[in-house]
C-alpha cells in the first residue's frame, strides 16, 4: 500500500509540473495567429503597447 501511495504521489507531481509549464514560442505563435496577429511578439506588443492587429495588414 505504501508503494502505491508513493507512486501516486510521483504521478501527481509530474502532472502538476506539466500543467505549470510555460508554452514554447512556437505554441504562442500559433495561438497568436488565432487572435489575428502574425506572431507572439506582435500580439504581445499590441497587449502592452500602442500596436494593434491592423499593423499586420499593412501594405
Amino acid at each position: 500500500m505504501e508503494k502505491k501511495h508513493f507512486e501516486l504521489r510521483k504521478l501527481l507531481e509530474a502532472v502538476e509540473k506539466e500543467l505549470l509549464k510555460k508554452p514554447n514560442h512556437k505554441t504562442l505563435d500559433r495561438l497568436s495567429l488565432l487572435a489575428g496577429f502574425q506572431d507572439w511578439d506582435t500580439f504581445r506588443d499590441a497587449l502592452h503597447g500602442e500596436a494593434d492587429g491592423k499593423s499586420n495588414y499593412g501594405e
